[in-house]
């Protein structure tokens, strides 16, 4: 599923540091509710993974050794070690193991570059994390976390509602 333009294009027009900062909020987040996310990485955490996605102007670099996340206009993000690119919706949806990465891949809705194992080991740490974004991320709303989690889950189902 592809972002609908409109909202697509809003979110390029977005000035790049306020995406970074956003971006970055959310990573910390992510990070303390998961300390473990980047565990199974071994050797693979001194690389660079580098997450495109296609119906967006942005691409997310994301260095566990940091731990550490870089926003990027579109072509602009320098070399990584591995590279993943789909709609952000699948991406978010392969993050919290929602759908068949193997399945997405040979549909050829994603595609992975680089360096094949070190994307292995972060695919196996992330299955272990039991990512739940709504739930993850509805605690920076404060006391509006419970209603922002309910809304998040809602529009989580309708984007996955052809995906799985």
């Amino acid at each position: 599923m592809q972002l609908p333009r409109p909202l697509a294009a809003s979110i390029n027009c977005l000035p790049l540091p306020l995406v970074q900062r956003a971006v970055a909020l959310v990573f910390r987040q992510v990070l303390a509710r998961h300390p473990g996310l980047f565990d199974r990485l071994g050797p693979y955490a001194n690389r660079r993974f580098r997450f495109d996605p296609t119906d967006l102007g942005f691409s997310f670099v994301v260095y566990p050794a940091g731990p550490d996340i870089t926003v990027y206009r579109a072509g602009k993000a320098p070399p990584a070690s591995a590279t993943v690119s789909g709609p952000l919706v699948t991406l978010l949806a392969l993050l919290e193991g929602q759908i068949d990465g193997d399945a997405v891949f040979f549909s050829r809705s994603l595609s992975v570059s680089g360096d094949m194992e070190a994307m292995l080991a972060l695919r196996n740490g992330l299955d272990d994390c039991g990512f739940d974004l709504p739930r993850d991320l509805s605690g920076l709303a404060g006391p509006f976390a419970p209603p922002l989690q309910r809304l998040a889950e809602a529009i989580r189902a309708r984007a996955l509602a052809g995906m799985v």
